[in-house]
């Protein structure tokens, strides 16, 4: 079967199931998992799915794609920006966590780190960092949202505000060309934002799937962030706009997942 017969046939499937996976395309259009794998990773350049661990999913344009399938996606990727943000931040130290699978991450790497107060919005980072005694965890309260652990609203900022931040660390579901940082959830905006207002130093942690996806509401733009750690080069116009904004860039480079 000829890749111009396979793509549309991988692509009705993925409407029908909402996601695909390699091993069942391989058997059900008789080709070899390497052959799909190039299929999936074609489809993903021209952005008609996004890969995720095992296969691909419909890429996200309102809605968010569902938690499990964003920890699964990129994890060796969000494993090594983590590590990179961790080695940025010193001991003796208050920094801000808020929602997202690369900050979940990043919390697993400053399980050795001494003497934090971490603030976090994310209850899954909150109980990671339960395993490391030398680390003071609040979490701030909110509306939480079941599906992510996060919390939000008027009662997430107004927390925020009581404290003053040596850094501020977030993430986002999405990155225009322009360098715009976006996200789904008004609240979980209004949270975004008051993180940075708060903060000294501001670290965004993004992988480059982001700059393949759209989402609706404006958190800021990389011109507010003095660290931005992501996997992957950023296109030429946009590196040149960091640089005259003076956002650092830290890219940190895995081999490409093979599933």
């Amino acid at each position: 079967m000829s890749q111009t017969i396979r793509h549309p046939e991988i692509l009705d499937i993925a409407r029908r199931d909402g996601k695909v996976t390699v091993e069942y395309l391989a058997e059900h259009l008789g080709v070899t998992l390497q052959t799909i794998r190039r299929d999936l990773s074609d489809l993903a350049d021209a952005g008609k799915l996004e890969r995720v661990h095992g296969g691909a999913v419909l890429p996200s344009g309102t809605v968010n794609i569902a938690y499990e399938e964003r920890r699964r996606l990129n994890s060796e990727s969000k494993t090594a920006m983590a590590k990179a943000c961790a080695a940025m931040i010193p001991e003796d130290c208050a920094i801000f966590l808020n929602i997202g699978t690369s900050t979940e991450a990043l919390a697993t790497e400053l399980l050795h780190h001494r003497n934090l107060l971490v603030v976090t919005n994310n209850m899954n980072v909150a109980n990671i960092l339960t395993h490391n005694p030398d680390c003071e965890v609040i979490v701030t309260g909110g509306t939480l949202r079941q599906s992510d652990g996060g919390l939000t609203g008027d009662i997430t900022t107004d927390v925020i505000r009581k404290f003053k931040f040596d850094i501020g660390i977030i993430g986002c579901s999405a990155i225009d060309p322009d360098g715009d940082i976006l996200d789904f959830d008004l609240r979980e905006v209004g949270v975004s934002q008051t993180i940075l207002n708060q903060s000294r130093r501001k670290m965004l942690i993004a992988d480059h799937t982001k700059f393949k996806r759209k989402a609706p509401a404006r958190i800021g733009s990389l011109a507010d962030i003095d660290v931005f750690f992501t996997d992957a080069p950023l296109p030429p116009a946009l590196k040149d706009a960091c640089t005259r904004w003076h956002t650092d860039i830290d890219v940190s480079t895995v081999a490409p997942d093979q599933a």
